[in-house]
């Protein structure tokens, strides 16, 4: 890892909301209420403490740099999903490259039946938390169980100052086809129009971004509905293409890292934050720099396979301007 992000002067005018699916962030030890098999020492993935340690220095390092170019900075508020416990975010924080950056953070465990979950993590000098809530998707098999996933994390508090809610997602995968799990993305994004109903009820000029993987792209069912029905912006509409987007499947790029937000952040004002800019986080050192696969995400496994990388998602981020 070379640093290429030193001596950009800070902008205090600007702050940094960024999201990254991190790529199954296990500790090293078994936990019996979770599926993490996968994830130990002793399995065939043989997940040892230095491996544990290579992935966190990798994490620290690109989520420190995520806006740095545009900020001189680090984020402000940091969106994660696949996130096994409490235990790995504070193992995060406390690692080299984010232990100077005073990062807090909120995370509830969910029922998701992978046992990973999503969390904030956010700058004590530039946010300050009001509450905080998990939002349950209900969902079910076709046996009519239970099918748990994610929750979604609203936190609210003070940017600087001003108020502003962020729900943080990380929506069923794909994995049974596109098709066939449609239904449950929809059903989480009716789930995030229903947190923001019940924000805007309470200030109809709430603040609002809503960051996360959603298994879908901007062009997807799910999204639209949010984006139209909620009177919300997608930035992230515009930087899919043939070559570019968050994650590459069967040498296919898709956009299901994103970041959406409420169309006040337009308003003018001189002390209010506006919308700036928004963008994909993928610098060359997050990418494979050879072979058949050459500039997708450099992964910590494929299959079984150690390869050492960050994750398989790029992360993505908005910046925001008072």
């Amino acid at each position: 890892m070379t640093d290429t992000f030193e001596d950009i002067p800070v902008r205090h005018d600007l702050q940094t909301i960024a999201f990254y699916n991190t790529e199954n962030l296990f500790d090293i030890y078994d936990d019996k209420y979770t599926n993490d098999n996968d994830f130990l020492p002793s399995t065939a993935k043989k997940w040892t403490p230095k491996r544990y340690d290579n992935k966190l220095r990798k994490l620290s390092f690109a989520i420190s740099n995520i806006g740095k170019k545009e900020t001189g900075k680090h984020p402000a508020l940091v969106g994660l999903a696949e996130v096994e416990n409490a235990k790995v975010i504070e193992d995060l924080i406390s690692s080299k490259h984010l232990e100077d950056c005073n990062y807090g953070y909120v995370h509830y465990d969910s029922l998701d039946e992978r046992g990973i979950d999503v969390a904030l993590m956010y700058d004590r000098n530039a946010f300050q938390i009001i509450s905080s809530e998990p939002f349950t998707i209900k969902l079910t098999d076709d046996d009519g169980y239970p099918d748990y996933t994610r929750d979604i994390l609203l936190v609210s508090g003070l940017l600087d100052g001003e108020n502003v809610h962020i729900l943080v997602n990380h929506w069923s995968s794909r994995r049974e086809g596109e098709k066939e799990t449609e239904f449950k993305r929809i059903a989480s994004s009716d789930k995030a129009g229903e947190i923001i109903s019940n924000l805007r009820f309470e200030d109809e000029d709430a603040k609002i971004i809503v960051i996360g993987d959603f298994n879908d792209d901007p062009s997807s069912n799910s999204i639209k509905r949010l984006v139209e029905g909620f009177d919300l912006f997608n930035p992230m509409e515009t930087l899919r293409s043939y070559n570019r987007g968050t994650t590459n499947y069967n040498r296919q790029w898709n956009l299901f890292d994103q970041i959406l937000i409420s169309t006040n952040f337009f308003k003018t004002s001189d002390n209010l934050f506006e919308y700036h800019t928004a963008n994909i986080f993928d610098e060359d050192f997050l990418k494979l720099f050879n072979g058949k696969f050459k500039g997708t995400p450099f992964r910590t496994y494929v299959g079984k396979k150690y390869k050492g990388g960050y994750s398989d998602h790029f992360p993505v981020y908005a910046i925001l301007k008072k």
